[in-house]
């Protein structure tokens, strides 16, 4: 549990880069970050080909930066799930740039109503949260994933030594609840709020002993930030 005398000291799980961005983001609100992520990302020596791709779909920044490390193409049209994961694309060189502002399923929408000429290429994780690939197929368009990274438990060495002066966590991912799940299972913690950015990343975490599990309304970082202040006030 938190310090009476100090602000809140919320747990960043996330893996880093996005990690120390976060925790900007929750010290700008009020709170302490403490960045100890349970997962880190690692890239995988994927060939990247792109005859006949005609739109490159990203669902997350990590998807935007192992592609951009692994191919110098830029001039492609990029669909991004939100805004973050757009913002990340046009750091990265992309000029031609649209965000769903939602989910997965927002995102399949977009393109389905763009209906982008030849192939709609997915770089990311080999473990996504959501089916894209399908979603598109089933709107009558030609896609296909491009695995460029995994995602690894790490240990979470500094938030074990803070266990108890933890106020919250935010979950970003369900394969970061799943690693959290793993990690309660020998480690309860009863005053702790588990602060999840989609019911997928909740479900791990329903049957864990917390003192509450609460989703965000959307499915992105804001809606997260806010559900914080919401459950967790200075």
């Amino acid at each position: 549990m938190g310090d009476a005398a100090s602000p809140p000291l919320v747990w960043i799980t996330r893996a880093e880069p996005g990690a120390s961005a976060t925790a900007k983001r929750v010290e700008a609100l009020g709170y302490r970050a403490l960045v100890s992520p349970l997962l880190e990302i690692e890239p995988l020596a994927t060939p990247v080909e792109l005859s006949g791709v005609g739109a490159l779909a990203f669902t997350s920044a990590n998807g935007v930066r192992t592609f951009a490390a692994a191919s110098a193409v830029r001039e492609l049209f990029v669909y991004a799930v939100g805004d973050r994961t757009a913002d990340e694309a046009r750091t990265a060189g992309f000029t031609k740039v649209e965000s769903a502002s939602g989910d997965v399923e927002a995102l399949a929408a977009l393109i389905a109503e763009r209906q982008p000429r030849g192939v709609v290429l997915h770089p990311g994780t080999s473990e996504p949260a959501g089916d894209l690939v399908s979603a598109l197929e089933e709107a009558g368009l030609r896609a296909k994933r491009l695995v460029l990274y995994r995602s690894v438990d790490a240990e979470p060495t500094a938030a074990l030594t803070a266990w108890e002066r933890l106020a919250a966590v935010l979950i970003h991912s369900p394969r970061a609840a799943r690693a959290l799940e793993r990690l309660m299972a020998a480690r309860p913690a009863p005053h702790l709020h588990a602060l999840t950015i989609s019911p997928a990343a909740a479900e791990p975490l329903k049957h864990l002993d917390f003192q509450s599990v609460a989703t965000a309304p959307l499915p992105n970082e804001a809606a997260l930030l806010n559900l914080l202040v919401q459950n967790t006030p200075i």
